[in-house]
């Protein structure tokens, strides 16, 4: 991307997410930077131009933004405090946001094709989030293919707009790894992880606190191990995402580290 950085487009992105009242009340929209280096990678070699390149990155990632936002939504209660009520509507709304906002990106991108690719995408996902939260799991296993497919839906689909499929099983055993890495972070850290609540609380599998410990770990430690073998076939203008995998196993994961752990 001649003279675009990922730097740069993360500016850019925090630059049109800034809003005054949502920013007062609401959490400030997490940026998925796993999602963008993969987005950023994938369409460095096309043919377009710098701003064009930028604005479908930045597309994208609102989309991905928007989705995340109305994820956040939690239900009714009737017993709910107005304040709280406040801010589930204010939810709601963001999310509403910043679909308007890759709307009006899309728009400028004047690209019919890219627009039928995220509308896709967006029914994809919808459509699997409710068998993932309404339907009844056969195993763990079912689970998580199915909240390994929802990750990179998004991605695998803009990947394949652009013709580079290549990354797609990359793609989807590295954001998986890297979800559940923040599930497990947010679960040793006593904060709100809608994974290991569902393991837990959930009616299909009624988990202890040891056991979703070692099950979330187990599914890292196997979808790290693939990724850092599907990297290697990557492109070598993947090297950054190359550097991520072999860092973060070469951090946790050596045979010593591993050893050291176990004795």
């Amino acid at each position: 991307m001649s003279g675009l950085s990922i730097k740069h487009i993360q500016e850019e992105l925090e630059d049109i997410l800034q809003d005054s009242y949502l920013q007062k009340h609401l959490q400030k929209p997490e940026i998925d930077n796993d999602k963008l280096m993969i987005l950023y990678t994938l369409i460095q070699n096309t043919n377009y131009t710098d701003i064009k390149k930028k604005n479908y990155v930045i597309t994208t990632m609102l989309v991905q933004i928007a989705l995340d936002t109305h994820d956040l939504v939690t239900e009714n209660n009737i017993e709910e405090s107005d304040t709280y009520k406040r801010n589930r509507q204010l939810t709601v709304l963001a999310g509403d946001y910043y679909s308007g906002l890759y709307y009006y990106m899309l728009a400028k991108l004047d690209d019919i094709p890219m627009i039928r690719t995220l509308a896709s995408a967006i029914k994809e996902i919808n459509e699997l989030k409710m068998i993932i939260y309404y339907e009844v799991h056969g195993s763990i296993s079912d689970l998580m293919e199915n909240i390994k497919s929802l990750e990179s839906i998004l991605v695998i689909r803009v990947a394949e707009h652009f013709n580079r499929s290549a990354i797609n099983e990359f793609a989807k055993n590295w954001l998986f790894t890297r979800k559940l890495i923040k599930e497990k972070h947010l679960f040793i850290t006593d904060q709100r992880a809608p994974l290991v609540e569902f393991l837990i609380h959930g009616q299909d599998f009624n988990l202890t606190y040891n056991q979703v410990d070692q099950t979330i770990e187990s599914f890292i430690y196997k979808h790290l191990l693939v990724s850092k073998e599907l990297v290697d076939f990557l492109p070598t203008h993947y090297q950054m995402l190359k550097n991520d995998v072999h860092n973060l196993y070469a951090e946790n994961y050596t045979p010593n580290k591993i050893a050291m752990e176990e004795g």
